[in-house]
Order: structure tokens, then sequence, then C-alpha cells
């Protein structure tokens, strides 16, 4: 393939290399001869492409550079920005699939014939794929331009992979690299939404953003229509699903405002999956007051996402099932109770599912689905409402490309295989028999009668009974049995009074600050220990790791994190792995941490924001290491402050020289009062356990007085 102009960042050279960051800026500062910066801005540099490949073959760090980085530089750095290189390159990928005998012809001609010479194949290919009225303009020959190497290169990788997973590798490493940009709905949700909406033939999203939700339809649907406000978004998704799709299927996406101008007003869908645009205030209420979509009642200014939950009923054929992400605030403002209701009294509404907070964006709610059904005239509207939660269907951890949280980061992601046992397995019954028998903490089919009061709230968690009922005193008794052995042994474990160390013979000697003092950095520097910072690293596909996060570390509790995936086509590179006997530290926080791995985590990953120090264990005790680096003056010694935040040295933490045997005396010491502190922490868990379950087992019934 031509070289072309492209730049790379720092973290696309690390990338290129399949090191570290630090490894590059190391390189920079060693190297005269490394490539200078083309572009960019003093603290993050751009460099040129080619400049860099040949500067790392030269060095003997790269054979190749990988295909797909190629490309995606490409489409990173071309002049009309990613968004119109995805297009360019998402149309030359329909054409190389769609015309295969035409592309070898088109290929030969050089760079400027062939900007010239695209422009009317590609308008065939568009026209013949998504007619004349679409979302996806035929680009022209001075647009293509400089889309010439890119249109190649994609070509290329489409050879190796396939246009598809070509287009859908180039798709996600510019949604990862603009996560705040766009709203995405992850796999898992977008699966158990299509899984609820069941086979359909012809489904519509009204708010398709990158096509997510129809991606996920696909597997059954012939025909897929979608819109999105936004014109980019919607070539996108249509490029997306015609290259996820044979040939036959009909893929119909369109820009506009759908609550204004509905693309789509004839269209009666077997099933409309929608993930729309929460909290809206601007969404066309003055305009629409006398829309007929508004069947079950106009929507409030406040209530944009039950405009949503009508426009979506209103182009379902009868019979047809809707699913659409909400807030939970749609279940119980007071401002919707009337819609909610009349939702409720015709049948249109079947389900609410209450989802783990991390599900969608925004990550911090759990959010709901909404599955609603067109009544068809005539039948008798059902006389329950089912209600499902699923908010203890979580794992710690992270989030890969379309996750809820940062790689390497602590927050709590779904367990979605979990989930979508739970929902399917309670929605496929009701479905069926139009009630469900009840489990407590997780479904229960309502009586539509007991929700039309003056809220008519329908958060799920309100009408379900707790878990607890289902446990009950025995339940109860035997954490207390846990409890009372963990305070035997928490006494048992109770250090003994402190001695004076002066009067010890054979002791250290002196107090603390007379003893000959070292640092960690100055171990690493002499080999008595090695220091690592963690949060680089990918998985390899299919091959999940575990990830010990900073939070793991601050709490004492196992790995919780996932390792994220290394992209598709990209090498995984390796991570720091724990072992037996290493310390980590984590150094965000304002405290000095330091835990000794056990066997349980040892294999895990590390996190970001935590540093293994990993000691020779014929020069330094693990655990003398950890508990001194734990003391409280090592905090002051060590802290550094940025902006609100404090983060720690791990360099600069201190410990004094002592022999290896005097070491050990302080590391049995030291891991006594770790066992200990573990069992403190044990039976404060058990504590509030107990506490709680007799308040609610007195409260429901469950224990008595």
């Amino acid at each position: 393939m031509p070289e072309s102009a492209a730049e790379v960042t720092a973290a696309g050279i690390a990338r290129l290399a399949g090191v570290g960051r630090a490894a590059v800026s190391n390189w920079r500062r060693r190297h005269a001869d490394f490539p200078r910066p083309v572009g960019g801005t003093e603290t993050s540099p751009s460099f040129a492409l080619a400049d860099v490949e040949a500067w790392l073959r030269a060095q003997g760090k790269l054979a190749e550079v990988p295909l797909g980085e190629r490309v995606w530089q490409q489409v990173a750095a071309h002049p009309a920005g990613a968004v119109t290189a995805l297009v360019h390159a998402g149309c030359a990928l329909l054409l190389v699939r769609d015309r295969a005998g035409a592309w070898p012809a088109l290929a030969a001609a050089p760079d400027d014939r062939l900007a010239e010479l695209l422009p009317v194949p590609l308008e065939e290919t568009l026209t013949e794929r998504f007619g004349v009225d679409r979302a996806v303009r035929t680009p022209t020959a001075a647009d293509l331009a400089p889309s010439v190497p890119l249109v190649r290169g994609a070509a290329e990788l489409a050879a190796e992979s396939g246009p598809g997973e070509a287009f859908e590798f180039l798709l996600g490493r510019h949604l990862d690299a603009n996560p705040r940009q766009y709203t995405l709905t992850p796999p898992g949700p977008a699966a158990l939404m299509a899984a609820l909406a069941g086979p359909a033939d012809s489904v519509l999203d009204p708010a398709c953003g990158t096509g997510a939700l129809l991606r996920a339809a696909a597997r059954t649907a012939t025909a897929l229509h979608g819109q999105d406000a936004d014109r980019d978004l919607a070539a996108l998704c249509a490029l997306r699903l015609a290259l996820a799709t044979d040939r036959g299927a009909d893929v119909r996406v369109l820009p506009g405002d759908t609550l204004r101008a509905d693309a789509f007003p004839a269209l009666a869908a077997d099933a409309v999956l929608c993930h729309p645009p929460f909290n809206e205030r601007n969404w066309g209420h003055d305009e629409l007051a006398y829309d007929p979509r508004w069947e079950y009642g106009f929507p409030a200014r406040t209530e944009s996402e039950l405009a949503w939950v009508q426009h979506a009923l209103a182009r379902v054929r009868p019979g047809g099932t809707a699913v659409l992400l909400m807030p939970p605030a749609a279940a119980s403002r007071r401002s919707g109770r009337r819609i909610r209701a009349d939702l409720l009294r015709r049948g249109a509404l079947r389900a609410v599912v209450a989802l783990p907070a991390g599900a969608a964006p925004p990550y911090g709610i759990p959010l709901h689905l909404w599955v609603l059904r067109r009544p068809v005239p005539g039948e008798r509207p059902p006389a329950e409402l089912l209600l499902v939660d699923t908010a203890t269907e979580a794992t710690a951890g992270t989030a890969g490309t379309t996750g809820a949280a940062a790689p390497g980061g602590g927050g709590r992601r779904p367990d979605w295989t979990a989930v979508e046992t739970a929902v399917l397995g309670a929605w496929r019954p009701f479905l069926q028999d139009g009630t469900l028998a009840e489990t407590p903490g997780e479904s229960r089919s309502v009586p539509v009668i007991e929700l039309l009061d003056d809220d008519v709230d329908l958060a799920p968690a309100r009408h379900l009974p707790p878990p607890a009922a289902a446990e009950g005193a025995a339940q109860l008794a035997g954490v207390r049995e846990r409890l009372t052995e963990t305070l035997r042994r928490t006494r048992e474990l109770t250090p003994p009074p402190a001695a004076d160390p002066a009067g010890v013979p054979g002791s250290a000697g002196l107090p603390g600050p007379h003893r000959t003092a070292t640092t960690v950095g100055e171990l690493a520097r002499a080999g008595a220990l090695t220091l690592h910072a963690g949060g680089a690293g990918a998985a390899r596909p299919g091959t999940p790791v575990r990830l010990l996060t900073d939070t793991d570390v601050l709490a004492a509790q196992p790995p919780s994190g996932t390792l994220p995936e290394a992209p598709p086509g990209e090498p995984a590179e390796d991570p720091v792995l724990l072992a037996v006997g290493d310390v980590v530290v984590p150094v965000l926080g304002g405290g000095a941490v330091a835990r000794v791995v056990d066997p349980a985590t040892a294999g895990a990953a590390l996190g970001r924001n935590v540093h293994l120090l990993r000691p020779d264990p014929a020069a330094v005790d693990p655990w003398f290491l950890a508990g001194f680096l734990r003391a409280t003056a090592n905090k002051r010694q060590a802290s550094s402050y940025a902006s609100t935040a404090t983060r720690l040295d791990v360099r600069r933490l201190q410990l004094p020289r002592l022999p290896l045997a005097e070491q050990r005396r302080y590391g049995a010491r030291f891991r006594a009062l770790a066992e200990f502190e573990e069992a403190l922490r044990l039976a404060g868990r058990l504590g509030e356990q107990l506490v709680q379950g007799m308040y609610d087992g007195l409260a429901d019934g469950t224990v008595a007085p």
C-alpha cells in the first residue's frame, strides 16, 4: 500500500510497537534520531507515520506495521475528519463487496485517476443498496482525493478479514477513541432488547445512532429501518448495516429529527427497538400538541421519553412489540402518571425491567427496559404487568469497547449472561400465560388494578417482595454462627500489648527516627526489588484475564475486574501478572496502603493506578516491606498533590535497612496484624448483614419478635 501523510500520536506508536507509553517517552529522550513531531501540541505531539515506521524497523522494534493499525491511522489523520474518512471507507468496502469484479480494474489506476473514477460506481452501488433518498451521500472526486490511500488500505484489509469485519474494526476504533462524543448501546442490552422483541421481519429504530440495536436485530430481520438527527451517524449506521447483512436485506436509514420530521410515517414494523435521548426538553412540545401519535396522552415538556414511547407504538403493527431503554424516573414522575395509567389500562405496556447500574449510558444509574405491545383491536387488555428487577445481577469489573467503565477502573458492570437469563426466564412464560409465579426480589406479575393509584409508580423494586423474605430465620441463624466464630477468632488474633523496643533483647534497637532508612527507589536501583506500574496490556480475544483494581486493593477484596481484550487485528500487549509474594500499592486516595498478593489473587493482571513491588526473596521479606510501607509517616513522606487529587510517589516510600532475619521477625508480626485486620473486616460485614436481616425479617414477618 502506498505511503500516506498520516500522523500518529505517542499512544499510536506504542500500539504499533506493542509497548507501553513509557517506552515511547524513553525512546524520544534516549535516541537523537527519533522522528521529530510534525503536528499536535507540545503535550500531545504527533509524528509522521512513515517516519515512525522506518525508525522502528531500523531499530529492530517492528517487523511490519499491522495493516489494521496503518488503515486506522489514516482514518484518524484524515484532513476532513475521522467520520468523513469512515464514510469514504465504508462506501469503498460496500463497492468491494457488492461489485467485487469491478474493483481490481479500478485499483489498477493511479491515485489521481482512481479519485476521478470512483464516484460513478459508488453512486450506482449506493443507489442499488439504499435507494435515491438515503443518508449516505456519494463523495465527489475532490472529496475522494485525500482518501485514495485509505480506500486502497480498506480494500486490502477487507481481503484479509472481510468487508463487514474491516468496517466494524475501523468504526470500533473510532468509537473507542471518542467515548464521550457518542451515546452507545452496548452489545449486552442490544441483544437483550432484540430477544425481548422476538423474531421480526421488519424492525425500526427511530434514534438509531451507530446502529447497535438494528445490528442486533439483523439476524432475523429482512427489513431494517433507522433514523437519526445526526446525518453523520445515520450514514455510518446505514453503511454498518449494509456491510453486516446480505444484499437481499432492505436497509433504509434516513437523517432527520424523528419526532418533528418522521421519515417513516406510514411504516407498520413488526418491532421497534429504541434507546432514545433522555431528558430532552427541546423535543417539539410546542409544535406537536395535536400530533395523532399522542394516542395515550400529550406528553409534558419534561416527558420526552413518553413521546418516544408513543412514537414507537404508532410505528409498530397491531400485536407488534416495542422495546425501549428508559431512565428510571420515567416510571415514577408525577408528570407522566396519566400516560402511564392509560398505557396500563389499554394493555400497551406489558413489562418493566430494571437493569443493573452500568448497563448503558448514563452508566451511574440503573436504567429500565419497557416492553410494549400495540393493542389489537377487539382484544381484551391483559390483566397483569410483569415487573423484573435485575439490580443484583452484576459483577465488579470493566467494560470493553462499549462497556460501562473505563478499562482498568473499579466500576461495576453487569453479568449479561445472568441478566439475560433472569429477564427472558421471566418474560417468556409471562408472555405465554399472562401471569408469572412470584420470585422474591426478582420478578412478579402485578395486577394492573393495583398499579392504578394516584402515583402509577412502575418502578419494579417498589412492588417486589425483598429477597430476605425468602431466607427467613434459618438463614439469619447461619449468619449469627459465622459472626460468633469470627468474633472468637478476632479475640485470638488481637495483638499482645506493645513492648518498648529498647528493652527487648534482639530487637532492632533504637526507635524508628534513628534507624538507617532506605527507599523503594534505592532498592529498585540495587536490584533488591522490581517496580511495575499497572494499567497497560490487553487480553487475547476469548481469553478472559482477571484484573486487580485500586478499589480492590483499598477494600482488601479479590480481583473484581476483567482485562479489556485487544481490538481485532491488533496484537495483545502482555499485562503485568501478579505472583504470590508481590506487594501491591494503590497510588491514589491519599493513604499509604500496601498488601501482599496471596494465591487467590496470583495470576490476575495489575490494574490502573496500582504499582507492584516484586521483592527478591533473598534480599527483602514481602511482609516486612508491606508493613513498613503502610506506616502513616510514609503517607506524609511520599504524597504529592495535583489540583485536588493526592498521589503517592511509590519510589519515595521508606523502610529501615535491616538484615533479612530481622526483616522476617517484623514480617511475621505484620502478617499477624493483617490476619487480625481481615477478621475485623469480616466481623463487620457479618454484623451488618445480621442486623439488616433482623430488621427485614421482623418487618416482613419471617422472624418472630
